[in-house]
């Protein structure tokens, strides 16, 4: 079976109405990083971040209390709740009268490659955004062994590929996700069109006992799958190189439909 035909993009205007938000919170660096970015691109920017750091929430929803949003200023607020939360509530109440055209999310301390994109919030905002329609790019910075984070390299590298992805467009059920190398940015090499790579989060469980004798566990460690194969996004970032990756919200296995038909016949 073929799968469905991808819906048109989205046309936008000359001077769009950009939402930046994050994961790592209202103060993180590299939504300042983000926000300067934006100003780059238009003369209109909202920011509707976490009150803090959501890192792993994933496409999570606050359901079982209330959720408080706080003004900052003009155009920017906090909302204690997760990115997703912060989306949802810049859409349909923030900026109601003032839809956003385009949805930046990042710059996540930290890259989000491969099956990261399965437990970030920073992907999970980019994902809300697109469920209504309004084009988006999480945008990741690698760092390596706990290095010094390179925001410099985020920032001056992020306008150029916002322009690019732009100006060709991309489907309205896709969303971009963009990882920008551990180097400075005049050692990047370039930018590479990317599918998503394979490795896990997790599989390195450290089991530990507190000072008060109660036991604990530490999730860590990264299990790379894949051996970077060429073409992938863990490989583009591993060489230098911007991975910039389409990512389809359609999670259908559509070959496998006709299979599944026969097996439940």
């Amino acid at each position: 079976m073929a799968e469905p035909a991808a819906k048109a993009p989205r046309p936008l205007p000359k001077q769009p109405r950009l939402l930046v938000t994050n994961d790592d919170g209202i103060n993180a660096p590299g939504l300042r990083v983000l926000e300067r970015v934006a100003k780059s691109v238009s003369d209109e920017v909202w920011v509707v971040a976490p009150e803090t750091n959501q890192s792993g929430a994933s496409h999570s929803l606050t359901l079982h209390r209330p959720l408080r949003i706080r003004r900052l200023s003009k155009r920017r607020f906090a909302i204690d709740g997760t990115p997703t939360d912060c989306v949802l509530l810049a859409i349909q109440i923030v900026m109601k009268d003032h839809p956003a055209d385009l949805v930046l999310s990042g710059v996540n301390n930290g890259s989000n490659l491969g099956e990261d994109v399965t437990y970030s919030g920073t992907v999970a905002a980019a994902m809300e955004a697109t469920l209504f329609n309004v084009p988006a790019i999480a945008f990741s910075q690698v760092c390596e062994n706990g290095a010094r984070v390179k925001w410099k390299t985020a920032e001056q590298h992020a306008p150029g590929v916002i322009s690019h992805l732009l100006t060709e467009g991309w489907p309205a059920d896709v969303l971009i996700n963009v990882n920008f190398p551990d180097r400075l940015a005049q050692a990047v090499e370039g930018s590479r069109a990317t599918f998503q790579g394979k490795r896990k989060l997790g599989d390195e469980l450290m089991e530990r006992v507190d000072p008060r004798g109660q036991p604990y566990v530490w999730i860590g460690g990264l299990r790379c799958d894949d051996g970077l194969r060429e073409g992938s996004d863990l490989h583009a970032v591993a060489e230098g190189f911007i991975s910039v990756t389409p990512i389809h919200l359609d999670m259908t296995h559509h070959p496998s439909i006709e299979r599944v038909r026969h097996a439940i016949a």
